[in-house]
């Protein structure tokens, strides 16, 4: 009965949906205010109908009914709990009704928190989200049903969840990255309500830019956590592979981020309105495109949650009437998105026209990397592979440009600067920079890398600039603390960012050039030196628990002499579906990990174990945190908590926020 009330609350969201998608764009266009107003309860409604559904499938889950075909694949009798709560999203139809949950609650957010829109733009957002949903309810209903039943023949058990997703990863880390990947349908929703409007002013930019910051923010934090997840519980010491599903995430991320840029000259200059549209519509696309690659099948990866050409078609078909609509109204709009040309060559209005360009080329690379292989299986009938060999250099190569410009960026303002003043104290912090990084690495390693110092050098360049804009905008102030409190969130919110960008590039060179590993064999009671680290092997034990085995050894590490830690990595056997996973055992250190996972059993009781150190791995994940911080406290600036917004106007020397 359980089940069939699920289905039967999606079958009402999706009447809702619809809806949701047509009278309030007529009410808008009539100036009718009672289906203007429809707009927010819809969606309000929408949240509660397909919450209700979501809860539905969690109870079946929870009480293992084996006679929904998606409970019985995908759980079983000894199943932890939160693992089962977590196997509703474990698989392509449980995800998929999350993303519709999530969908709904940034609808209903919208609806909520935006009281400060004008009747008709709230109405054109909110229908645009409907039809929105309209599409991905369908998806759901008609071909990933998650309430489908087993019948007459039930099974006694399930077959469990995936063992790799038996963890603390699978907790956090779907749930916050579709945060963010459907968060940016808010902003394709704003993009779509301007255009029919026809009034694209700073105000809209306004209006846009805290909703894709957050969509931002979280997708900043998923893609991390889903780096973190991939480190410690896959066993092989990466933090990121390209594969395709991260591709995936990344990509709108990237997308996203030249968006916020944009939206920061539209809403400050009027300048831009065309690219920061467009931006908007391909940040969106480029979230279905990934929605594609995840349950199409059509590319391999150890995250893809489906194989299958009906639903992959399903996704093109709806990528492709939501993307040629857009770019069609974008088309018929165009002569009214007028933006203001009133600056110079040397302004934070070219700055910002300069790092869209280099983002859009790191994610071309990232795009053309992606597809490519199915390109070539298609059109070629060659199989072939593309990973960091292609990715690492080409994309570096954009990126450091990127690195390049930050400090001159965030220095300009708007409209006109002189390049003079500017470049002295740029490249006297550049040469303070190498010369800190020279030190650096020389007294962490002892060697220095033309490459590590090249990136190392950018980054500690952009923390000099960081302080010295800090400087710059508190230097006529009558102390620095004072000058600092008048600072606005918006300020905090870009140099935190910023900072963050720099401390993940510290982590992600670091770590990329000067981990080490080693692949040694140990016996039972006898100790193996890698490096300056002494390791011995005292035991090995199995451990019974409830739903697996644990083969667990005990390795005492010591290092020139002195003890460090005992690890304890392990091989587990699931004992529903008799899958064999690694686990590694991480000594983790602000300044680098230890990382020991097991490789394979040997001869005589010894095991072949693979020993990794990964200098500054941890500040890949923290710079991202302190990226989303940045973005939380530019979000939390207190214009965007205005009841009503003023007209903005153009502020020469105010600086990118």
């Amino acid at each position: 009965m359980i089940p069939e009330l699920g289905h039967f609350f999606l079958i009402l969201a999706l009447v809702n949906a619809v809806i949701l998608g047509t009278l309030p764009f007529y009410g808008a266009h009539t100036q009718h205010k009672g289906l203007m107003r429809l707009a927010s309860k819809a969606s309000v409604g929408q949240f509660i109908l397909v919450l209700a559904s979501y809860i539905c499938l969690t109870i079946a889950f929870v009480q293992s009914d084996f006679s929904v075909s998606y409970v019985a694949n995908h759980s079983s009798n000894i199943t932890p709990l939160r693992y089962k709560i977590t196997a509703v999203w474990g698989a392509h139809e449980g995800s998929l009704l999350l993303w519709i949950v999530i969908l709904a609650a940034w609808m209903a957010a919208v609806s909520i928190f935006s009281k400060a829109l004008t009747p008709e733009m709230r109405a054109r957002v909110l229908g645009t989200l409907g039809l929105i949903s309209v599409g991905f309810v369908s998806f759901a209903l008609f071909t990933s049903n998650p309430f489908e039943r087993v019948l007459p023949f039930i099974p006694i058990d399930g077959s469990d969840l995936n063992p790799l997703l038996q963890d603390f990863g699978m907790i956090v880390h779907p749930p916050m990255l579709y945060m963010g990947f459907v968060g940016f349908s808010v902003v394709f929703g704003f993009a779509i309500a301007g255009l029919l409007q026809g009034d694209l002013d700073q105000k809209w930019a306004k209006w846009a830019r805290p909703w894709t910051t957050i969509a931002w923010v979280f997708m900043t934090i998923g893609i991390a956590l889903g780096s973190w997840w991939a480190y410690y519980e896959l066993g092989w010491g990466g933090w990121w592979f390209w594969d395709p599903s991260e591709n995936a995430a990344f990509m709108p991320w990237i997308a996203g981020t030249a968006l916020m840029h944009s939206l920061a000259a539209t809403e400050k200059r009027g300048a831009y309105k065309s690219w920061t549209l467009l931006l908007s519509i391909l940040t969106f696309s480029l979230s279905l495109l990934g929605t594609f690659i995840i349950r199409s099948g059509a590319l391999t990866s150890v995250h893809a949650f489906a194989n299958d050409p009906e639903r992959g078609l399903f996704i093109l078909t709806f990528l492709g009437i939501a993307v040629g609509g857009a770019l069609s109204l974008y088309a018929w709009q165009f002569d009214k998105l007028k933006s203001n040309n009133n600056y110079t060559l040397i302004s934070k209005e070219i700055a910002i026209v300069l790092n869209n360009v280099l983002l859009f080329c790191c994610l071309l690379v990232v795009f053309l990397g992606t597809l490519y292989p199915l390109i070539a299986d298609y059109f070629l009938e060659q199989k072939v592979s593309i990973g960091p060999p292609f990715f690492d250099p080409y994309f570096s190569f954009f990126f450091a440009f990127i690195l390049f410009l930050i400090p001159f960026g965030q220095q300009m303002n708007w409209k006109q600067n002189k390049l003079k003043t500017i470049a002295i104290e740029q490249f006297i912090l550049l040469a303070l920079a190498i010369v800190i990084a020279v030190f650096t690495i020389f007294s962490l390693t002892g060697e220095l890398d033309l490459f590590a110092l090249l990136g190392i050098s950018l980054a500690i360049w952009l923390m000099l600039s960081c302080l010295l804009y800090l400087y710059a905008q508190t230097k006529n102030a009558k102390s620095q603390l004072a000058g600092l409190k008048k600072l606005s969130r918006s300020y905090w919110g870009m140099i935190v960012a910023h900072i963050g960008v720099a401390v993940t590039v510290i982590g992600v060179i670091v770590t990329t050039i000067y981990s080490f590993e080693k692949d040694v064999r140990i016996e039972a009671k006898h100790t193996v030196q890698v490096e300056n680290l002494s390791i011995y092997f005292e035991k090995f034990d199995n451990y019974t628990f409830e739903n697996y085995i644990s083969s667990q050894a005990t390795l005492k590490v010591s290092k020139n002499g002195n003890y460090l830690t005992t690890l304890k990595p392990e091989k587990r056997r699931y004992q529903v579906s008799n899958q064999l996973m690694t686990e590694a055992a991480i000594e983790p250190g602000f300044f680098g990990d230890l990382y020991i996972s097991l490789a394979q059993p040997l001869e005589n009781g010894a095991w072949a174990i693979k020993v990794y150190y990964k200098p500054f791995v941890r500040w890949i994940w923290l710079g991202a945190l302190i990226m989303a911080l940045g973005g939380l406290l530019a979000i939390s600036d207190k214009r965007y908590r205005e009841k009503k917004f003023r007209k903005v106007k153009a502020i020469k020397e105010e600086g990118l926020v």
